[in-house]
């Protein structure tokens, strides 16, 4: 990136939140972390979402704000009390920020928004660009991340230029989905999901940084999708990793066994719903990929 900027963080401690920091940081620019407990150094500051409260010191001189607030998606079962932790978790921080940068005599030009694919629901073998119809209202996840993007309307509203970073199935031997998969292949336990030909679209933890900051630069508004140019069906995905980790992936996962273990919506939603999501946006700003293909990401993960 170019000239040091002074950027707020929320969510800094997250599996995108602590590369990006220490990226943002390697190329000169000073992070400023929104914490919720006690701070610990001198680029720390202590803010409550749900009580509305945020140190005033954080907000001086902002070239750029990052929201990445939320709880995970995948770690728990989807109870209802587990369902309103997920959404307040996104919605109430993101508010809240985009409310205090609205109203700061000086606010940041631009706002990154996380947000998610899930967004466009179940949708089979549609090709899913920026500009394609959101998914539906009794979709769990789509009103979810509906209700995400339109909490930072405050920001939007003062002028501030905000992004929403979509971003699909991130693969990285830190994030949770493949802590998962890859043992369970590497132990020859590995196939596909139901018939497996749901959509995935995946991206890489190091093209995830990379294009948040590639926005950060740019003058994009709006949605803009996170994922690799190769969306693939599942039991590719699996074929994919089984041949990296040099294992069969002969077993099939019965869409009633997954929603025995996850349950009826989790399994649903992270396991069988398809949706063929296209980087249209990041092609358009002339984002390079550092891994646009599955089998080369795949490899320099399980390496």
């Amino acid at each position: 990136m170019s000239s040091s900027r002074r950027i707020l963080l929320a969510g800094a401690s997250g599996s995108i939140g602590v590369p990006l920091t220490a990226e943002l940081e390697r190329a000169g620019h000073e992070v400023i972390r929104l914490v919720r407990r006690q701070p610990a150094g001198t680029n720390e500051f202590r803010w409550d979402p749900y009580s509305g409260e945020i140190d005033e010191r954080a907000l001086k001189g902002l070239d750029a704000a990052i929201n990445l607030s939320g709880a995970g998606i995948g770690d728990k079962r989807w109870t209802e009390d587990r369902k309103k932790v997920i959404y307040d978790s996104r919605i109430e921080p993101t508010r809240v920020l985009a409310q205090h940068l609205a109203e700061l005599d000086e606010p940041p030009e631009v706002l990154l928004s996380q947000s998610a694919t899930g967004i466009y629901g179940d949708r089979g073998d549609e090709i899913l660009t920026e500009d394609s119809p959101l998914g539906p209202r009794d979709d769990f996840l789509s009103a979810l991340t509906i209700d995400w993007e339109a909490a930072a309307a405050p920001a939007r509203e003062a002028g501030i230029l905000v992004v929403h970073p979509r971003t699909g199935l991130v693969l990285s031997r830190h994030t949770q989905l493949m802590q998962r998969l890859i043992p369970l292949y590497k132990a020859g336990l590995g196939g596909p999901l139901g018939d497996g030909r749901q959509w995935w679209s995946w991206i890489t933890l190091k093209d995830v940084i990379a294009a948040l900051g590639h926005l950060l630069e740019s003058t994009a508004a709006g949605p803009v999708n996170l994922v690799a140019p190769g969306a693939v069906r599942q039991r590719d995905f699996s074929d994919a990793l089984a041949k990296t980790v040099r294992r069969p992936a002969a077993l099939t996962v019965p869409r009633f066994g997954l929603r025995l273990l996850l349950g009826s919506d989790k399994a649903e939603s992270l396991g069988f719903s398809s949706a063929r999501v296209a980087p249209q946006g990041l092609e358009e700003l002339g984002f390079s990929f550092n891994h646009p293909e599955l089998v080369d990401a795949l490899g320099d993960i399980v390496r």
